[in-house]
């Protein structure tokens, strides 16, 4: 059974992380350099991470500055922003990028706070989903004999605390972002 409630909690941990990971992709009214992260530069013929051939910086909040090792790849970088989701407009000098993040506006920050609830709705529906499946896998092992009606009664008690304590996670991360979203 405690494999069971091992299980339950690494999966829950792992659906607050990953909520976590989301929301660092998300664009707010301030720079971040994990933006960039999933950006691909076509570098030499091949799809190379821009964070593998460019050194990226935050010096200011609204100013991410992109300094490539080799000079060549310049233009693929300044292209590789450009076509990517995140709407910005780099500027490129020479020797490196610099991308500036405007100011969002009123109805952007709305529409980045409405989709940053509905990711958190989503992790709060994994989490629950893990509870089932720990739920049904203790009630099978109920009905095999491999654990007592009590002992199942005790390990549904624990995996609803687990439960309780990952939403409230869910909970605290999704209203640090949507304060984040809301700045000006």
């Amino acid at each position: 059974m405690q494999s069971v409630l091992d299980n339950c909690q690494d999966k829950m941990k792992k659906c607050v992380l990953s909520l976590e990971s989301e929301y660092q992709n998300m664009r707010t009214g301030r720079a971040n350099a994990s933006l960039f992260d999933k950006i691909k530069v076509d570098y030499y013929g091949s799809e190379t991470p821009l964070n593998q051939v460019a050194s990226i910086s935050v010096p200011e909040a609204r100013l991410v500055v992109i300094q490539p090792w080799d000079k060549s790849v310049l233009s693929a970088i300044e292209k590789a922003i450009q076509k990517s989701e995140l709407g910005l407009n780099p500027n490129n000098d020479g020797k490196l990028i610099r991308v500036n993040f405007p100011a969002l506006t009123e109805q952007r920050r709305k529409e980045l706070a409405k989709s940053a609830k509905a990711t958190a709705e989503n992790a709060r529906v994994a989490i629950r989903n893990v509870r089932r499946d720990a739920l049904e896998t203790l009630k099978k092992m109920q009905k095999a004999s491999e654990i007592s009606e009590d002992q199942q009664k005790d390990g549904e008690t624990k995996i609803q605390k687990m439960t309780d304590n990952a939403i409230s996670d869910v909970a605290r991360v999704a209203e640090a972002k949507e304060k984040e979203i809301m700045e000006i």
